[in-house]
């Protein structure tokens, strides 16, 4: 997995449909450090499939969003909170195309695998209101300091 490319060097995810709001807050949240609380790379991928590992930091704020492709996650380590549900270690969720969803990675943090039905899909983020992206700004902001000596839950 050390050698996996991570999406940044990628044109795996495209993001599409932004509006000014979203794109405003997307470079907000990258400024004020979102991506020190999140890792995510490209494991396997061939013409209708891909698997990707990802690991959301403790707190990170996702986004609603959705993508063009069916998703079937796999927990590896850690957990988080889907709905009402808190899902950990050997649990998965099923993500159809177009479906919006978010979640929030628990006290540990939280890895993944996601299996997708596509080697290049999208991402459409669905928060277009400058007060919710004022709130994930400052909660990226805040989390920097954990952030930095976070290690993986599957190594805990």
């Amino acid at each position: 997995m050390a050698d996996a490319p991570p999406y940044a060097e990628l044109d795996v995810m495209v993001t599409e449909h932004l509006t000014p709001i979203i794109s405003d807050g997307l470079q907000r949240a990258g400024m004020a450090g979102a991506d020190n609380g999140t890792i995510v790379k490209l494991l396997f991928a061939m013409p209708g499939m891909s698997l990707t590992y990802a690991w959301f930091k403790s707190g990170f704020p996702l986004p609603r969003h959705s993508h063009d492709a069916d998703c079937l996650y796999y927990i590896i380590a850690g957990n988080l909170r889907l709905g009402t549900e808190t899902l950990g270690a050997g649990d998965g969720f099923f993500v159809g195309s177009e479906v919006p969803y978010a979640y929030t990675p628990g006290e540990q943090g939280v890895e993944l695998l996601e299996f997708r039905t596509a080697e290049q899909f999208n991402i459409r983020w669905l928060a277009n209101n400058k007060g919710f992206w004022d709130k994930t700004v400052g909660a990226i902001a805040a989390q920097q300091s954990q952030w930095q000596g976070e290690r993986p839950p599957s190594s805990l």
